[in-house]
């Protein structure tokens, strides 16, 4: 496991648009390989699951069969000619990812997406993709998590400029974080914050609050915007719940009915709502896959600014 340099997190963030376009010059004519093959599955552990999730759900909504599975479940899917199996490890050392590789290779037809194709990975794959996201400093999964969408998304049929905006938005709440960043981390920075979003970008949410835990240590959870008023609306009783809502579900006023009675503070990601204590803009994000690719700077850099002002003792 890397060194966690939280210090350091910000300005990965700040790489995230270059790498963004590098990973699209790399691949903008790859095959949609997720498109021509009968059955897809998606494996991984972490960030490179939350990231497949977008992807599967993408898939579905065209009428594909696709899914996203834990590396490590004990009751896997089993290995069959026509199916496409993407093993994803940032790291390409993943013992779960190379384990669940192994033991599809040879009767699936298995990809291997990673940040290091020299590592074990690409031994246990019939291919190997290259995320080019760099050297994550920090030592916290922020690029690669979303190179890994990227690639992903391409591999899926997703038309690379629509890949090249998410990158250019990205850019946009970057530059414009002077704006929201201190009046976000007021409002939210508690020591318990959810992340909701649609449950079609329910990895983007899963995401952001990874982010929240990893780095500033926040008890932080995702939850789908339309199940959280059935799931986690209890916890809106208890003092110091701040709520991260990622715009685009049918179901968000709800969420703002028992928020504002429960007094739980709001800050949107991508369009006010009422009820809604602050909006962080995401310019041009009514596409989907625009906004996954963009959102998580929000969290990313929340989890970077709390860890400036708190260290790792928010929830403390």
């Amino acid at each position: 496991m890397a060194e966690l340099r939280p210090e350091l997190l910000a300005s990965d963030v700040a790489d995230t648009p270059a790498c963004l376009h590098r990973v699209v010059d790399a691949h903008e004519d790859i095959d949609p390989l997720a498109l021509e093959a009968t059955r897809v599955l998606f494996i991984g552990m972490g960030s490179s699951r939350y990231a497949a999730l977008n992807a599967a759900a993408y898939l579905r909504s065209l009428g594909r069969d696709a899914h996203a599975e834990h590396a490590s479940t004990g009751s896997p899917q089993p290995a069959e000619p026509g199916l496409l199996v993407v093993a994803v490890s940032a790291g390409g050392g993943s013992g779960e990812t190379i384990a669940a590789a192994r033991r599809h290779r040879g009767t699936s037809t298995v990809l291997g997406v990673t940040n290091r194709p020299d590592a074990a990975l690409a031994a246990e794959v019939d291919t190997c993709l290259e995320l080019h996201a760099g050297e994550e400093r920090s030592g916290v999964a922020c690029r690669s998590s979303t190179n890994t969408l990227a690639l992903l998304l391409l591999l899926c049929g997703i038309d690379a400029a629509r890949v090249r905006a998410g990158a250019d938005v990205s850019a946009a709440v970057i530059d414009t974080k002077d704006e929201w960043l201190g009046p976000a981390a007021d409002l939210v920075g508690r020591p318990a914050i959810h992340v909701l979003a649609p449950a079609e970008r329910i990895g983007s949410a899963e995401q952001s609050a990874l982010m929240l835990r990893e780095v500033p240590r926040v008890r932080a959870d995702a939850c789908e915007t339309g199940d959280w008023s059935h799931v986690d609306v209890y916890l809106s009783k208890l003092p110091g719940l701040g709520i991260v809502l990622l715009r685009g579900s049918a179901w968000e006023a709800e969420v703002l009915d028992w928020a504002t009675a429960r007094g739980c503070p709001v800050a949107t990601v991508g369009g006010p709502l009422p009820g809604g204590a602050l909006d962080i803009p995401v310019p041009g994000g009514d596409d989907p896959v625009v906004r996954m690719l963009a959102e998580v700077r929000v969290c990313e850099l929340l989890a970077a600014e709390l860890h400036v002002r708190h260290g790792d003792r928010l929830s403390t």
